[in-house]
């Protein structure tokens, strides 16, 4: 399938999908043959999540729409994902000389200074212009 389309920007390269093949779960042992390749299915992921469409609007050279969100959801409850993400991440630190994983985590909170606070505090009180009844 992936011969007899054109290509869109969101396709995976060769070098891409060597990396992301074997995170997405192949088709289980002793089923039906897949329709729609692996490969097909994640660059159709792409092109939805890169162009902000709805699964639906999905060009019609792609898988169809419904497997495509099928294996998008299914996926996504397996924490598919969440490791691709996890990968990548740890690929990107290697790349740029860090450890793949963090050593510490630094956490910050915001912590009020003053008893004091609200808009009053910071621009003045407003005073009507009517008088106080003060003399």
């Amino acid at each position: 399938m992936a011969s007899t389309r054109r290509s869109y920007p969101s396709d995976l390269s060769d070098a891409e999908w060597a990396i992301l093949e074997p995170l997405i779960p192949a088709p289980k042992p002793g089923g039906r043959p897949a329709k729609v390749p692996r490969r097909e299915i994640v660059s159709a992921i792409l092109y939805v999540l890169e162009n902000g469409i709805g699964w639906r609007a999905m060009p019609h050279d792609l898988p169809h729409w419904s497997t495509v969100y099928h294996y998008f959801r299914k996926w996504q409850k397996e924490g598919v994902w969440e490791k691709v993400a996890q990968v990548l991440a740890r690929r990107d630190r290697e790349r740029e000389g860090w450890y793949a994983s963090p050593r510490a985590l630094v956490m910050g909170q915001w912590v009020k200074t003053g008893e004091k606070g609200g808009p009053g505090d910071t621009t003045g009180r407003r005073r009507s212009r009517g008088g106080s009844g003060r003399s």
